[in-house]
């Protein structure tokens, strides 16, 4: 009983209380006459601690009860997280992509498209097979992303709480502003420039702004930068995260402070030297002021902080809602696409291996399978609590071991998160709780203070096309490498050299092609091929 209801409540959530789902798999699905083999990607993070990727207890379990149940293989080949493209690149190189190809960001399904990676399907064909994944796209409006020109290419995973997401949160140094003496954790870009002084002037930290190597894609994100109301077409053109809008005034205001912060010896010089394993390690040697992180029942780099620090008292960093007048940044900030995966598939996939992917997806999308895949097994990696809901046993080291994130990589191809319960129960089932501190409440604050920011207006979604966009799928990768150049000269020159060479830098990068790119977005933005910026009068929160 206690299972049948945890499994409602998932399912409630799962379908947003709207989509007619399945109860069973289509009736008539039958074994294949001949096995068909398929290969499902997974991310690799290069996690310690968590099972290969390829090969383990769960993924021989979806054989066990998925593929041997219909003759389907079903194989996975991980892809490196922060080298995806790079990966699948090698892979189409040697005529060996997986059957299914997945990816949160749209420009970069829409590049495998101009790659020639993907094929085409018919969206009926795919709705006989996998009905309730189908019904679910169908209920949140998420159809309109699966085209592009007009051809069906992708299917949409289901990403509940998309645009008010709780799961990243940046974790901060709060007994170092006590010593400072502040009672409370700077929001605005000024506080925060004069916090960090204050902690380096009583010799707290060096460097206690830390910073990493910029990595390109998705870097230098300056949603809290930008002039309000936002013009629609400026959005359009420039606000997609991929590709940093060397060039645009937001960008210049994010790097003249990066800039400050360098030239002030807040930030740690060797910065350009430092990956986010090292900026990891920095921040449990309490050498750092803040570390942000994806939560989970298990978080084993804040057990080790606490490790090297038993008497340190950390705190969630706040979602901003004041406008900082000496910067012009406001509260706004970037939300997820409406959708999780974009799933698309191969080229070079047969009938059969389309059908044995789509049976896949619909096979995990029912709720007994993916609660079993989420949750693990009851006893072991979780238990019921007193209000009959999932909880996660935090230090389970079994042989039934999740894999990062609660197999997360494995069963986004068709939901973002884990759901069981009210926002608070989520939020508590996905919480460590065998820390010196209990984030619960201040996760679940959070929470709520985003909606409110997010009903106010400040909740900007990237522009998506309906339309290939060539010149981004050209360029994208020279001047993704380009603008790291560009970024650490801008961040670590004179500040007095600060606009003169950012003004040349600016105008390098538009002749390496962003010009074309920004002048192909312009073009699909008039022409009516993009989403529209739907909040354009917020006001600031009080």
């Amino acid at each position: 009983m206690k299972k049948l209801l945890a499994i409602l409540l998932a399912l409630s959530v799962m379908l947003g209380m709207t989509a007619a789902a399945s109860a069973d798999v289509p009736a008539d699905w039958a074994p294949f006459a001949e096995n068909v083999s398929i290969t499902i990607p997974v991310y690799d993070r290069g996690q310690a601690g968590v099972p290969n990727v390829e090969g383990n207890y769960w993924t021989r379990w979806i054989q066990e009860n998925f593929g041997d149940k219909y003759n389907i293989t079903v194989n996975y080949v991980a892809i490196p997280r922060s080298e995806v493209m790079t990966k699948y690149s090698m892979l189409a190189a040697a005529d060996d992509l997986p059957t299914v190809l997945m990816e949160y960001d749209y420009p970069k399904v829409t590049q495998w498209a101009a790659d020639g990676y993907l094929t085409t399907f018919n969206m009926e064909d795919f709705a006989a097979v996998a009905p309730t994944y189908y019904n679910r796209m169908v209920a949140n409006n998420q159809l309109t992303y699966t085209q592009i020109n007009g051809e069906t290419y992708f299917a949409a995973a289901f990403r509940p709480y998309y645009d008010t997401t709780y799961t990243f949160q940046t974790f901060v140094r709060m007994d170092w502003l006590k010593q400072i003496g502040y009672d409370h954790i700077p929001v605005t870009t000024t506080e925060y420039n004069e916090a960090m002084q204050k902690i380096k002037d009583a010799g707290i930290a060096k460097y206690p702004a830390g910073g990493a190597m910029v990595t390109g894609v998705g870097s230098d994100q300056n949603y809290a930068w930008r002039t309000w109301p936002l013009d629609e077409k400026e959005w359009a053109m420039y606000g997609d995260y991929n590709i940093p809008s060397l060039g645009w005034e937001p960008n210049y205001k994010f790097l003249k402070n990066e800039n400050y912060k360098y030239n002030a010896g807040l930030t740690n010089p060797e910065y350009y030297l430092t990956g986010t394993e090292d900026e990891k390690t920095n921040f449990i040697n309490g050498e750092t002021y803040s570390y942000g992180g994806y939560i989970s029942a298990n978080m084993d780099w804040l057990t080790a902080f606490y490790e090297a620090n038993p008497n340190a008292e950390l705190a969630i960093a706040p979602v901003s809602t004041v406008i900082d007048e000496n910067y012009g940044t406001n509260p706004g900030y970037r939300t997820d696409n409406p959708f999780g995966m974009m799933v698309c598939f191969s080229k070079d996939a047969t009938p059969d291996q389309l059908k044995a992917a789509w049976m896949y997806m619909e096979w995990l999308t029912q709720e007994d399978n993916l609660f079993t895949f989420q949750w693990g097994v009851e006893g072991e990696t979780y238990k019921y609590d007193e209000n009959n809901l999932p909880v996660s046993v935090s230090d389970y080291d079994g042989e039934y071991k999740l894999g990062f994130n609660n197999n997360k990589d494995y069963w986004c191809i068709t939901i973002e998160a884990r759901q069981a319960g009210t926002i608070e129960d989520v939020i508590s089932n996905n919480m460590p709780h065998d820390l010196p501190q209990d984030f619960t409440q201040d996760v679940i604050d959070w929470y709520y203070r985003k909606v409110a920011v997010r009903d106010a207006g400040w909740a900007i979604a990237n522009a998506l096309f309906s339309v290939s966009m060539e010149a981004e799928a050209e360029y994208q990768t020279t001047l993704v490498e380009l603008y790291k150049e560009y970024r650490d000269k801008l961040t670590m020159c004179a500040p007095e050299e600060f606009d003169e060479l950012y003004k040349q830098y600016a105008q390098e990068f538009l002749d390496a092609g962003y010009q074309e790119i920004i002048d192909e977005r312009a073009a699909a933005w008039e022409a009516g091929n993009s989403t529209h910026l739907l909040n354009q009068t917020a006001e600031e929160i009080k």
